[in-house]
């Protein structure tokens, strides 16, 4: 029985390497995975955020201490999660705002590959990164802003296996397709952890409260993708991660 043990034990770390290294920039060590190997890997996506979310923290307590505005405390907070993805799902959010705007399907699909950005692209940043930034400047105590970044990071990616799970890909290429569909168990435990730590940083009421809100948004961005685009794609999952995040943090300053 060790050598099982041993061997699930050496799959999950290489699984949570594969996560953190596809959601982030961090120098974590690199594993080499085919077509489905991510989606088995979602579980670890909750995990992640939990590193990003309390990257920002640190960058927000530092700079309240400082004496900044709240509001460039908060904006700096934002700055050093994406800088820690690589705004990997902040392009997804443009791509998709900009795709969702155009045409039919096809001329949708074909923008959302296009790299240049439009003006929806734009206008889905902008208000992207100043509702989050104005967020966490409302949270009046500052411990809950670190708790309140853990929760929004961990639960808007661990809505992501789900959204995998329930809709199909738009495109028979591309990252929605060679990621895989996680199964049910997977899905459920990426949304479970979430979930627990939504609810030991947020408070049972408020973390119930604010992971619903976000799983309903994830949801409704996910079908207005299945009805213009016909399904999901990786630009469509970071929409749905910044939607989820921007909800949660919300909910925490409400």
């Amino acid at each position: 029985m060790m050598p099982d043990r041993d061997g699930t034990t050496a799959n999950h770390w290489a699984e949570l390497w594969l996560a953190a290294g596809f959601l982030t920039r961090l120098p974590v060590p690199r594993v080499a995975s085919a077509s489905g190997d991510l989606a088995r890997a979602s579980w670890a996506f909750p995990l992640i955020g939990i590193v990003v979310g309390a990257a920002g923290g640190v960058v927000f307590a530092i700079a309240d201490h400082l004496g900044l505005p709240m509001l460039a405390c908060g904006l700096l907070a934002v700055a050093t999660t994406m800088l820690l993805t690589g705004a990997l799902h902040e392009d997804g959010l443009a791509d998709s705002a900009d795709g969702l705007g155009g045409g039919d399907a096809s001329t949708a699909l074909a923008i959302m590959r296009d790299s240049r950005i439009g003006s929806f692209g734009v206008l889905a940043l902008i208000l992207s990164v100043g509702l989050r930034g104005a967020a966490l400047a409302g949270i009046a105590d500052r411990t809950l802003v670190f708790h309140a970044l853990i929760a929004a990071h961990a639960v808007s990616r661990g809505l992501l296996p789900m959204v995998m799970l329930w809709f199909d890909p738009a495109r028979v290429d591309g990252l929605g397709a060679t990621a895989g569909r996680p199964n049910p168990p997977i899905a459920t435990a990426a949304a479970a952890i979430g979930l627990l730590l939504a609810l030991l940083a947020l408070g049972i009421g408020r973390g119930l409260f604010a992971s619903v809100l976000a799983g309903i948004a994830a949801v409704a961005v996910a079908q207005l993708a299945r009805r213009r685009l016909g399904g999901y794609t990786g630009d469509v999952l970071g929409a749905v991660q910044q939607v989820g995040e921007i909800v949660m943090l919300l909910c925490a300053a409400s």
